[in-house]
């Protein structure tokens, strides 16, 4: 049986990036080769370090992270993010693989997405990885395609475009046709 885990979730400030990259990374090293072969797993997580998002937040993206205890120490158990690129609203969740199916991912992705209300969004867009897909499904999230991120090595990952409408109380709006897409998409 899983331990019942407490946890608090604040706004993220400078001074949390190394303890958020080691949320990251652990996330992408304790699940990511049950959906990938472990070259991609490897470069997906080599450049994970805190400068990114201290870079992020220096553009103005928003980070939240979930402080609880796991395996007899407090740490940060994961992070949501909520950043704009032109018009469209971006979020994403990374929790520790320890700390999965315990309500800290959905408790961090409603803040992000309360986040990205506050600043007028109408819908969220994002890129899940496969290992991701159902949690953003069950979340209210559609699949609106297929494609592949570049990582910084030219390697490329597999991912699924997601997109959620937001209604004016942070719900789903109703359901408006979403038009598949595939592509490739840079990352780091």
């Amino acid at each position: 049986m899983k331990e019942t885990l407490t946890f608090t979730i604040r706004r993220a400030q400078p001074g949390d990036v190394d303890d958020m990259a080691g949320a990251h990374l652990d996330s992408i090293r304790s699940i990511g080769p049950q959906y990938y072969p472990a070259d991609v797993v490897n470069v997906w997580g080599a450049r994970v370090k805190g400068a990114l998002y201290l870079e992020a937040m220096g553009r103005g993206e928003e980070f939240f992270i979930a402080v609880g205890a796991s395996e007899g120490r407090t740490d940060v158990l994961g992070f949501s993010s909520h950043g704009v690129d032109g018009d469209e609203h971006h979020a994403g969740v990374y929790v520790r693989g320890a700390a999965t199916r315990g309500g800290i991912g959905s408790a961090l992705l409603r803040t992000a997405e309360a986040s990205a209300i506050a600043a007028g969004a109408r819908s969220i867009h994002l890129d899940s990885s496969l290992a991701a897909v159902e949690f953003y499904k069950a979340n209210g999230f559609d699949e609106v395609g297929r494609g592949e991120h570049r990582l910084w090595s030219g390697r490329s990952m597999a991912c699924v475009f997601m997109r959620k409408a937001l209604g004016p109380s942070g719900g789903s709006a109703s359901n408006r046709p979403l038009q598949p897409t595939s592509a490739v998409r840079n990352r780091s």
